[in-house]
């Protein structure tokens, strides 16, 4: 009963941690509506991938040697920075094209490798995902706690992300939303890449 009221605290912990606007649900929101359904739910499988690897180090005990080398946390900090404000100056940059809903599946898209590596870079060099994930694994979980329920745990957290946001992708490329989108597509697209560098942005001026 214990272990059971464990992963429930940590389960609704990071679900409000999910659902919470963020980088990653921009960057869902921007793949989505740039390209199609398809690329949202592959990245969607990136920013799980991302969980798999904060939840490997938080279990390794890395996450609490991240969190005390100044440099370490820096370096992720400014390659995340740096990455959100790359992804938020292209959509501002590239040019606008319309949206034709009769050939949808016709418009040009990124391949699945893309948007996965787009998903999971994204969330895993967040500095904010792994303050998290310390916090979570030192003030939440005990040392004590056995692993079997600490990667039962990770692995509700990986599929809870992978859930969320392929729901977000599903909800977004519904044929109405997309029609809104066709009619504005470039203020979404100048607002995503805005969003992208002001997030980034942001996490620069993240302290540890």
């Amino acid at each position: 009963m214990e272990f059971l009221t464990l992963i429930g605290t940590v389960t609704f912990i990071h679900l409000l941690a999910v659902v919470s606007p963020g980088p990653d649900f921009v960057m869902a929101c921007r793949n989505t509506l740039a390209y199609s359904r398809r690329t949202g739910i592959w990245t969607a499988v990136g920013f799980a991938l991302g969980i798999v690897v904060h939840v490997f180090y938080s279990l390794a005990g890395l996450a609490f040697i991240i969190s005390q080398s100044l440099l370490l946390f820096n370096t992720i900090k400014f390659l995340g920075a740096g990455y959100l404000v790359y992804i938020g100056l292209k959509s501002l940059l590239s040019p606008s094209s319309n949206i034709n809903l009769g050939v949808h599946h016709e418009k040009v898209d990124i391949t699945h490798f893309a948007a996965v590596k787009m998903g999971f870079l994204t969330n895993v060099l967040n500095p904010k995902a792994t303050l998290f994930f310390l916090s979570l694994f030192t003030l939440v979980v005990s040392p004590e706690t056995p692993v079997l329920i600490m990667l039962i745990m990770g692995g509700i957290m990986i599929l809870n992300t992978f859930l969320w946001f392929s729901l977000v992708s599903i909800f977004l490329s519904q044929k109405q939303i997309r029609s809104i989108f066709e009619r504005f597509q470039s203020a979404f697209s100048k607002t995503f890449g805005g969003l992208l560098i002001a997030l980034g942005i942001k996490v620069a001026l993240t302290d540890q």
